[in-house]
């Protein structure tokens, strides 16, 4: 074959009908039933086959006519070998999870969509296959699931449950408008009806469907038939992504039952406290056929209308209303803030106008910003100084934001007073914000104890004024304060007015003592440095920063910028030099924990795209919660780290665009008609470490229902600062257009299939305009970019990153903390060790790395059951967490699969033992519940047997014993031992030690290890004899628990004793239980 990678047959091959045709070609048919399915592998398809020495081999594969068998060439072997019978297939595997594929040289040129595995065979051989696209990979993996299931009787089983819910149900509709009873209606009225079924299509669409269809029959008149409708409707709303979806959890029916549906709900969807009512509610709620809502089964359509609906909206409903502590210092929130809220176009010549408090307080803008100068008729206005900009009355906009201040949040509004105004318009101002604005300004001064601003919840309702204030021994009804001028800086800039300004900036101007009073918690202050402000700043001054500055600050002083915010609160301001009102990126200030960065809402992209979807996630309120690592007084962040945060857990992210729909023609485009060639970009805002983008090739000529099938990973190293960002834009060779947007906090991200909300351009919803997508999140161990294994994220031992400490040249605080570098460095052990335990599992289940363990458990079913259907492997939840024991002889995949399970627990008792209180007895299940796996409902799934006695409250141990014909050994394995009396005030240090009778020879006596003050031991220790069967039989198993103490210990030795005679047990099945242990009687 040579030593390419990829190797092509140098012979002629035979000229086949191309494979079938898929819908991201919008003149092809679409596969959207199984019969499709099984049509285009008997028609054949090019795959890609992978072999684990790197190379690749092109070959054509297609399903015998009688379904029996899966064949492929050209092939050096004979055409009876260069076959799999498809009753042999144990399994298909979606992705790269097999270590053929984990292992090929190939790997990350390979795509995760198109890849999939057949097992097969007593030893569970696979083929590793890789298609052209993953719809023709979607084709194989449901044909060959069905043939699975059915064998040869597929299609029979398939045409006599073909679609009867959804034809039931189009039927009753269509019968609903035929009101003459003549078996036809009205073209238009079909295409309405369509349209009513399905909003994001186009009457011209479906209409010109409905001609071409009539044109092929031949057919003169317009009507339409009732199969001509259902026909039409069938072509035009069956999405096949979701169709393939939707056969891989119906159990390889048409339609989802309530167990069907439970587990995709928990499992895939992330949705805890399932029951059967659950789907039912779920059913009645979406399901549009009455037969389907009366026998509980959720068709394709009810599945689809389930997905489209906001209960599978990306945004998690939790956090539509607010949701966080509210109770914190001011200081410990991002606040929602606007800068020269007044104007709606330019810094410089534009128009202000009321509107713009309007908008900024509807959109829950917590900051709004007044720049106020003298007027005529002794009434103040507000403007921006030395500009061209137009001016308003400052009276209205009082009114404006008495009437709005609180319709979007009930939290405290902070308005910022630049004061430019004389003694006798002050004078005004202050009459016009007691009149109008009343009690609702909080006027109470600052407590001087107090070393933190007050909680959003103790100022509901509030106005907070910030601006200059004059000092407290001030007793005249004037005083003088240093004045701030943005406008000043900005016409300096502009070289208007630059000598005058020069002298400006830092003019004093007379304030008066009545509004100055009005000023509490949001004192004015000039920033000189950090150490100063360490030293002298009090709570309730702030600064502002101009964002030249602060970014000079993020760069050259982050760590302090950070500590700097934990207690003071920070405003951040644009650059005089953004005269066109664009905006800074909020994510550079929000990283060093500045709470007010004031955005241009008159400006509309992505600053404000990222502005908007921050704040969403508190429900809008106008405040977020900042993360932990920036509140804690004894933490340390940096916010230039370009690696893992210390404390913080990385995440992996999982994003797979799989569809889009109903994507409109960007605006103010024409060049190529109707025409859209979508592509998507995914793109992760947050600290430098975890900021990057991703992109899906172009769907040409497809903006209706374009398929991506494209997945990407992210690590995620601070979760609670990153953003999550879809932008689709259309390919076009003078410029690509804008489509629309969607950005979304990672804390606000749900799991499973979702569907994304596009936004336009300036922020509204564009209707029927969606993304579908899969989400999976899981922990990340370690940092480091992911090698061939893919999505594996374990590391060994050696690229292990261990916790160090920041040494602060005090030597008695170094000493204390240094004790802690050992206990720490175990913790990482026993954590990173957990999760190699929980990745092997899923490897060997099958699945990547972003897979939770229901879905493993759901992916192993199928493996668990013996040629007669007897169980190979047994869920007994006896003990507080679910044991898989084994039923007589396994094949190796499955032995690895307990073992590899064991580990798991093994693991993580060892974490929980390791937790402060969790130790002695019980104290384990406080920090690991007993699980119960009923809302999987296992028995559902073929495969598993569930063992779930009472777990009994006597000690007991846990022993496998049985005989292997292979070894000609007998062997037994003590697992563990639970509920021990303890036999000091340590509890107990137990070993296991046993006898075989009636012989008491060193060859016939064992023991395990000591484990040291422990109740609930674990030992897995395996032991072997060389006895025939018939010589095991006769054996008289005596077995003792034991506390390890002292020699000259007069604590009790003897925990409990079991004895046991062999030949009550079925040795050649092997038998894995709990038995009581019997204490030694006086």
């Amino acid at each position: 074959m040579g030593g390419t990678v990829e190797e092509r047959d140098g012979r002629q091959r035979k000229e086949r009908k191309k494979t079938v045709s898929f819908s991201s070609m919008p003149t092809e048919k679409k596969i959207s039933r199984v019969s499709d399915c099984i049509s285009a592998m008997v028609d054949g398809s090019e795959l890609k086959k992978v072999r684990s020495n790197s190379r690749v081999y092109h070959r054509y594969f297609l399903l015998d006519a009688d379904m029996q068998s899966l064949r492929w060439e050209p092939t050096k072997k004979e055409s009876e070998k260069a076959k799999i019978d498809v009753k042999s297939i144990k399994e298909v595997r979606t992705g790269k999870n097999t270590d053929t594929f984990r292992t090929n040289g190939t790997y990350d040129q390979i795509s995760e969509d198109c890849a999939f595995s057949i097992i097969f065979g007593e030893n569970y051989e696979s083929l590793d296959l890789v298609a052209n696209t993953a719809d023709v990979a979607n084709v194989w993996v449901t044909g060959l699931r069905y043939l699975i299931s059915y064998g040869k009787h597929t299609l029979n089983m398939i045409e006599s449950s073909q679609n009867n819910l959804r034809s039931s149900w189009l039927s009753d509709l269509f019968d609903e408008e035929d009101i003459n009873h003549n078996r036809q209606i009205a073209i238009c009225t079909a295409v309405q009806l369509i349209k009513k079924l399905n909003p994001g299509l186009k009457n011209v669409k479906i209409e010109l469907k409905f001609k071409e269809l009539h044109k092929a029959q031949d057919k003169s008149g317009s009507d339409v038939t009732k199969d001509e409708f259902a026909e039409v409707f069938h072509d035009l709303c069956t999405r096949p992504e979701i169709y393939f979806l939707f056969v891989q959890f119906s159990s390889n029916k048409e339609f989802l039952d309530t167990k069907d549906l439970m587990i995709f709900l928990e499992a895939e969807q992330g949705m805890a406290q399932v029951s059967e009512d659950t789907s039912l509610e779920v059913i009645h709620k979406y399901e549009p056929s009455k037969e389907g809502r009366l026998k509980g089964w959720l068709s394709l359509d009810g599945f689809s209308n389930y997905l489209m609906s906001s209960e599978c909206n990306i945004f998690d409903p939790e956090h539509k209303s607010v949701c966080q502590d509210m109770n914190q210092p001011l200081s410990h929130y991002y606040i929602n803030a606007s800068h020269n809220t007044y104007l709606i176009e330019d810094q410089f010549r534009g128009p202000s106008d009321v509107t713009g408090y309007i908008r900024a307080l509807k959109m829950g803008c917590r900051c709004v910003e007044l720049d106020v100068w003298d007027g005529s008729d002794n009434e103040p206005v507000i403007y921006t100084g030395h500009t061209m900009t137009s001016q308003i009355v400052f009276r209205s906009v009082i009114d404006v934001i008495n009437k709005y201040a609180f319709v979007a949040s009930e939290f405290p509004l902070i308005l910022c007073l630049e004061n430019h105004c004389s003694v006798k318009q002050q004078k005004v101002m202050f009459q016009h914000l007691k009149k109008i604005l009343g009690d609702r300004i909080h006027i109470d001064p600052p407590k001087l104890e107090e070393c933190y601003l007050p909680s959003p919840s103790e100022l509901k309702g509030k106005i907070l004024l910030k601006g200059k204030k004059l000092d407290t021994n001030c007793t005249a009804s004037e005083g003088e304060v240093t004045d701030e001028d943005e406008g000043a800086e900005m016409s300096q800039r502009m070289s208007i007015e630059s000598a005058e300004q020069q002298t400006n900036v830092h003019k004093k101007i007379p304030l008066l003592k009545d509004l100055s009073d009005l000023v509490t918690l949001c004192k004015s202050v000039e920033f000189n440095d950090f150490p100063t402000s360490f030293q002298n700043q009090k709570p309730w001054e702030l600064c502002s920063f101009n964002e030249v500055f602060a970014t000079r600050c993020a760069c050259d002083f982050p760590g302090d910028f950070v500590n700097y915010n934990k207690k003071f609160l920070a405003r951040v301001y644009p650059s005089p030099m953004r005269i066109d009102s664009s905006n800074m990126n909020p994510q550079d200030f929000w990283k060093c924990g500045c709470q007010i960065v004031a955005m241009n809402y008159q400006t509309p992209g992505l600053m404000m795209d990222l502005n908007i979807g921050w704040f969403r996630q508190n429900g809008n309120c106008g405040y977020v919660l900042r993360p932990a690592i920036m509140r804690e007084q004894v933490s340390y962040f940096s916010a230039n780290t370009k690696d893992s945060v210390p404390g913080v857990s990385p995440q992996l992210l999982h994003i797979k665009i799989i569809s889009g729909q109903n994507f409109p023609k960007p605006k103010g485009s024409g060049a190529k008609g109707d025409v859209v060639d979508p592509y998507v970009y995914v793109e992760i805002h947050g600290i430098p470490a975890d900021c990057a983008e991703q992109r899906t090739k172009t769907v040409h000529q497809n903006g209706d229902n374009p398929l991506f099938d494209e997945s990407f990973e992210f690590q995620i190293n601070l979760p609670e600062l990153t953003m999550v960002r879809f932008v689709v834009l259309d390919d076009d060779y003078i410029g690509d257009e804008f489509i629309g947007q969607y950005t979304i906090p990672f804390e606000c991200l749900q799991p499973g299939f979702r569907h994304v909300p596009l936004q336009s351009l300036t922020g509204e919803v564009l209707p029927h305009t969606l993304l579908f997508v899969h989400v999976a999140m899981t922990n990340r161990r370690g940092g480091g970019k992911p090698h061939k294994r893919g999505l594996s994220v374990r590391k060994g031992k050696r690229s292990r990153e261990y916790a160090s400490m920041r040494v602060l040249q005090i030597k008695d605080v170094d000493e204390v903390f240094k004790t802690a570098l050992l206990p720490l460095r175990e913790a990482t052990d026993l954590r990173e060790n957990m999760q190699n335990a929980i990745v092997s599992f899923k490897e060997l289940c099958g699945l990547s790395a972003v897979a939770n363990l229901k879905q493993c458990i759901l992916a192993l079913s199928p493996r668990l059951t013996g040629p007669d259907n007897s169980p190979l492997l047994v869920f007994n939840l006896n003990d507080q967490y679910p044991n898989l024991e084994f039923q007589g002889l396994l094949p190796e995949v499955l032995k690895k699969v307990v073992t590899t399970y064991d580990m798991i627990l093994d693991t993580q008792l060892a974490v929980c033992r390791g937790t402060p209180g969790a130790g002695g007895d019980g104290g384990v299940e406080q920090f690991m519940p007993r699980w119960v796996p009923s809302h999987l409902d296992l028995k559902h799934r073929s495969g598993f047997s569930i063992v779930a006695d009472n777990a009994n409250s006597a000690a007991q141990v846990k022993l496998t014993i049985g005989y292997s014909a292979e070894e000609n050994r007998l062997f037994i394995i003590v697992h563990s031992c639970r509920a021990l009396a303890a036999c000091s005030k340590d509890g107990a240090d137990p070993y296991v030690s046993f006898v075989l009778l009636p012989d008491k020879k060193a060859t016939t006596k064992r023991r395990t290890a000591t484990k040291k003050r422990d109740l609930n031991p674990e030992f897995n220790e395996r032991f072997d004899f060389d006895f025939s069967l018939e010589e095991s039989m006769q054996r008289r198993l005596d077995l003792s628990v034991k506390h390890s103490g002292s020699f000259m210990s007069r604590e009790k030795e003897l925990i409990g004793k079991l004895q046991l005679d062999l030949d009550q047990i079925d040795l050649k099945a092997g038998v894995t239980q709990w038995y009581d242990l019997v204490a030694e009687s006086t």
